[in-house]
């Protein structure tokens, strides 16, 4: 009996040895059969170009040509990989120094189709009405059918003042509208902070840029002597920026080491772990943060690990789903490969792309309706309104110096400017449905906790989720 178990030991033993050897000879062997596959496809390549060169009808140019089969190469992946031209790569080096300006969008593929991701705001998209998920489908006269992301890119920026004829297709629309919109620089404010309800802040991130983190260090710092007791996050339309960027702000709100966000690619140098650090001074409100279809990237990161984390509501709509991580390749002769080599996935393995991030409460942006819209329209542009708000005789140019009479006439001033003020807020939450709900959760955060102090707690399924309109 010992004798045949110890065959069998034997045999099994055996097998495993010659199973192992044989899948590893097959890896070996895919590979070798890939690289030899590729040598043929380059050599059949090669007589193409040289067929071309000799026979084609008009002379060609074979820089221009492979130029071409590179860029058809990289088309053949993913709509965020892409090839930068020399020219293209040192243009990118250089956007900062002021010489270009853009229209302040971010852009991506979507089902073949150039993409609005969300216009970024206070920039030239934004003002003039360009929205998250706006097609366009042409610059200038040109289709984007078939347009790398790069070119676009390309065709989008250009000298700042100078303007540009978009066309968009949205689903509210009967037929494409043009939209021409002056180029500027786009520097944009990544942080915007204000008070409702005496004890609620809102922070708005509306981009992730290299200051980003230590803005919001000085909106929590002011909101907190202001004697702030919750928080609204707010990243609707905001479309990403810098990874280390997410990682700090959402450090902010951790007291404990948690792991924030982990990216996996198929090479370990690729595969990356940001954890938050181990603090006693974490900021600990209550927390509701705001997304939409524009939220991508970094603040998918912040919504998802925070999410994960327990440690905040989110509220609105899905966001956009790109969960991806590019790399910038030099190459030998001054050109650049822009390569998507990871992808970002939540604390709890959750995949960013293409998924997005969905709210624990499901809002709807209402719609504005057509009256308030044919108000809007013959409303004064928001700006010019807002300024009006806070402009005074005082301000004008030879204004008449007033003489008053009457005792504690500045504090009144300063009570119409307060009074401004609020009236401005208000008229906040009339226009943000979302921004509504999150300031009515907030604000009974502390009867829902006396409610269901007693109650015992029941873990909700993480795929149910609360819809409200």
């Amino acid at each position: 009996m010992n004798w045949l178990k110890n065959n069998i030991k034997i045999t099994v033993f055996s097998a495993v040895i010659i199973f192992s050897f044989f899948s590893a000879a097959s890896s070996f062997g895919e590979e070798e059969q890939n690289q030899k596959n590729a040598y043929e496809k380059l050599k059949v390549f090669s007589e193409i170009l040289s067929l071309i060169e000799s026979n084609y009808v008009e002379p060609t140019e074979n820089d221009s040509m492979i130029e071409g089969a590179i860029r058809g190469m990289v088309k053949s992946l993913d709509p965020h990989t892409s090839y930068m031209p020399p020219a293209s790569y040192k243009e990118m080096q250089v956007e900062t120094t002021g010489k270009f300006g853009g229209l302040g969008i971010e852009i991506s593929i979507r089902d073949g189709v150039l993409t609005v991701v969300s216009p970024i705001e206070e920039t030239p998209a934004f003002r003039a009405g360009i929205k998250p998920g706006d097609k366009i489908i042409k610059i200038e006269d040109e289709s984007t059918l078939d347009m790398t992301l790069q070119d676009a890119v390309t065709r989008l920026r250009g000298e700042t003042g100078s303007p540009i004829t978009i066309t968009i297709f949205r689903k509210s629309f009967k037929a494409p509208k043009e939209f021409t919109i002056v180029r500027d620089i786009i520097k944009v404010r990544s942080i915007v902070s204000k008070l409702y309800e005496n004890d609620i802040g809102y922070i708005k991130i509306r981009s992730f840029s290299k200051n980003t983190s230590s803005d919001l260090d000085k909106a929590l710092e002011d909101l907190g002597q202001k004697g702030i007791t919750k928080l609204i996050l707010d990243v609707r339309n905001n479309p990403g920026g810098l990874l280390n960027q997410a990682v700090e702000v959402t450090d902010r709100f951790l007291n404990r080491e948690n792991l924030i966000v982990y990216t996996k690619g198929r090479s370990d140098e690729q595969n990356m772990r940001f954890t938050s650090h181990d603090k006693v001074a974490g900021v600990t409100y209550p927390m509701i943060i705001l997304v939409n279809g524009g939220s991508a990237s970094a603040s998918e990161i912040v919504a998802g690990a925070l999410q994960d984390l327990n440690r905040a509501v989110i509220l609105g709509t899905q966001t956009f789903g790109k969960g991806s991580v590019q790399t910038i390749i030099p190459l030998s002769d001054g050109s650049a490969l822009r390569l998507t080599t990871a992808r970002y996935y939540t604390p709890s393995g959750r995949v960013i792309q293409e998924n997005g991030i969905m709210p624990d409460i499901v809002v709807e942006m209402r719609p504005v309706s057509k009256v308030e819209k044919k108000e809007d329209e013959e409303e004064e542009p928001e700006e010019k309104s807002r300024l009006r708000r806070f402009l005074r005789e005082k301000d004008l140019k030879k204004h008449l110096k007033g003489k008053s009479s009457i005792e504690g006439a500045e504090e009144e001033n300063s009570d119409q400017l307060e009074e401004a003020k609020k009236k401005e807020l208000n008229e906040d939450l009339e226009k943000d449905n979302q921004l509504q709900q999150a300031v009515a959760l907030l604000s009974g955060w502390e009867v829902m906790k006396k409610m269901f102090k007693n109650l015992k707690v029941i873990t909700p399924d993480p795929d149910s989720r609360v819809s409200m309109k």
